[in-house]
């Protein structure tokens, strides 16, 4: 089937016991096995990513937006660890998907880019990874980095590389992410504020799919 790609993910086929990588068919919602044929029914939707620089608010937002999605599932990314980075994420889109099976939607808040989350082999069990960017200006953004404790190594060197993180997710907003990524300024605005425009952007987009 030409809507079919591979899943990155070894599972074990229900139907012939194979360690196999599935196909993956988001239009007719399945995974089935190269070997057998044997196909499983599975939730396959969006994943949403609040990304952005340190200091612009990920974490700050999650309590505000689990009140305001309810149905959905927030997570600051921050909260789990792995051994690198990439095993980091690939276990996001892990949970994400197994969260999908109970019939509800993740939303992750968390520096996480398209190149990355695409090399992850859960990827294909989403049907569309979709990026929002939260965004602060350069004097605030030092201002909240400078005010953590000590310990988090945010020196003058750190505050200088995510200012020009945050400038790249500006500059390569457009052309790197698809969708486009919209941004979301957080200099002035409270979190609640904030909350209620990533709503308004996670079910807009939801309606879309």
């Amino acid at each position: 089937c030409n809507s079919e790609v591979r899943c990155a993910m070894a599972l074990v086929c229900q139907g012939c016991g194979g360690y196999i990588q599935p196909l993956v068919d988001v239009e007719a919602q399945a995974i089935r096995c190269p070997t057998c044929d044997h196909r499983v029914a599975q939730r396959i939707v969006p994943l949403w990513i609040v990304t952005g620089a340190s200091g612009v608010g990920k974490t700050t937002v999650v309590a505000a937006l689990r009140t305001l999605l309810p149905d959905w599932e927030i997570f600051d990314t921050d909260i789990i660890h792995a051994a690198d980075w990439q095993q980091h994420r690939s276990n996001w889109l892990r949970l994400a998907h197994a969260i999908a099976q109970n019939g509800r939607y993740t939303l992750l808040c968390g520096t996480m880019l398209p190149q990355d989350i695409d090399r992850c082999d859960h990827r294909a069990l989403f049907s569309k990874v979709y990026y929002l960017n939260l965004h602060c200006d350069d004097a605030t953004r030092a201002a909240r980095l400078l005010a953590r404790p000590a310990w988090r190594g945010c020196n003058a060197a750190f505050v200088e590389q995510r200012r020009q993180f945050a400038q790249w997710l500006l500059d390569h907003a457009a052309a790197d992410f698809d969708p486009p990524m919209p941004t979301i300024d957080t200099t002035y605005a409270t979190p609640q504020a904030v909350a209620e425009q990533i709503r308004a952007w996670a079910t807009n987009t939801l309606e879309r799919s």
